[in-house]
């Protein structure tokens, strides 16, 4: 149990030095969130950074839709002992001031993609409904999370192009996880395999921290193969300097009309409600869409994963053509759609509609994993 940095802070939950954590799980990650926008839909930014500290590994990477590609470069690290470290090879992120003010840099590098953003909070971070799920008697999700509108500045390269990045325009959010949730190399599904024959795999997810100009939407809803809700949110956060309390904004729901042939978004509703019992609704239309099954590591492919472990330094580069459908259908999944969201009020906002339908997911008609729109 080597001591680090951390250990010098009066911080400890534990016995156990700062490179342990309580839990024994492998899946136990810790992670950082970030997404980046010109508020229209020229391009749309994805980073993220995690550790997984009984994995031994940290991973990082990039993914930018920009024109009809998308561009990614990952990086993968042997942890070590010193978490304060939130580098992985061209990556890192600081922080500047807890919870407002944090630094994300990828150094420039051979695939052209590089940047250097500094964030800042547009609302107090807030905190999400704690996610909780235990499946065949094992927690597969034990999850804290809180999440955050900003705006942006500094400069970004893709596409053979330079931006500079302006708070006026230039927008997004965050989001900080940690806790358990699938990570690392699959294990044997055992007993799950059971829901795959029965038919009772899926899921549907919604995540929209939607950043209007005096205040945050922030909505999130999972549901399992049968509509069963297992988490929710909606709740109006004012801007910092505006003093109201936030505002809990109902049960939200949405509904969704898919690309014929496929599971993703042609458009969407969403349905909240605000205080007074008045309905609010919104009218989502996707602009792009950062597809995170193409090189992210959130879910496998090519033998890349969170948590998967790729040697003392792996960093690598790829470009992905998201020109046709036929393209785009074999990356969707979990997909990150920048959007055009309007109110029934009249305002309009640029944000994120975070969305996957992924198995059997009997309230949209898909009866079968393979099931298309």
């Amino acid at each position: 149990m080597p001591i680090s940095p951390m250990d010098e802070f009066l911080a400890h939950q534990t016995s156990e030095t700062f490179d342990h954590v309580a839990t024994s799980d492998k899946n136990f990650y810790d992670r950082y969130y970030f997404n980046c926008h010109p508020s229209s839909d020229e391009l749309f930014l994805v980073t993220g950074l995690g550790q997984y500290p009984n994995l031994g590994v940290t991973d990082a990477f990039v993914a930018i839709s920009h024109g009809t590609d998308q561009y990614v470069v990952r990086a993968s690290r042997e942890l070590g002992s010193d978490r304060f470290d939130t580098s992985v090879g061209p990556f890192r992120v600081e922080v500047l001031e807890g919870l407002m003010r944090l630094r994300v840099v990828c150094d420039p590098n051979e695939w052209g993609v590089a940047f250097d953003l500094t964030f800042e909070g547009a609302v107090p971070a807030l905190e999400e409904p704690k996610t909780f799920q235990r499946q065949h008697g094992r927690v597969t999700s034990d999850v804290s999370r809180y999440a955050q509108v900003g705006t942006w500045q500094g400069t970004l390269e893709v596409g053979g192009q330079t931006y500079e990045v302006t708070p006026d325009r230039w927008k997004g959010a965050r989001d900080r996880s940690w806790g358990v949730r699938p990570v690392g190399e699959p294990e044997a599904p055992g007993i799950k395999v059971k829901n795959l024959k029965e038919g009772t795999a899926g899921f549907f997810h919604n995540w929209l921290p939607m950043q209007f100009d005096d205040y945050m939407l922030k909505v999130q809803f999972d549901e399992m193969y049968d509509g069963t809700r297992t988490v929710e949110e909606a709740v109006k956060v004012y801007n910092l300097g505006i003093d109201k309390a936030p505002e809990q904004m109902g049960r939200p729901s949405s509904t969704v009309k898919y690309i014929p042939g496929t599971r993703e978004m042609e458009s969407a509703v969403v349905t909240l409600e605000n205080p007074g019992g008045q309905p609010v609704v919104v009218d989502c239309t996707p602009l792009r869409t950062v597809y995170l099954k193409a090189g992210t590591g959130y879910m496998p492919s090519d033998g890349w994963g969170h948590g998967w472990y790729q040697g003392p330094l792996v960093v690598q580069g790829m470009t992905f053509d998201m020109s046709t459908p036929e393209e785009r259908l074999k990356w969707a999944g979990l997909n990150e759609t920048l959007s055009r969201l309007e109110l029934d009020t009249g305002e309009v906002c640029h944000a994120m509609h975070e969305n996957m339908c992924i198995g059997t997911y009997l309230p949209h008609g898909f009866e079968t994993p393979d099931a298309m729109g």
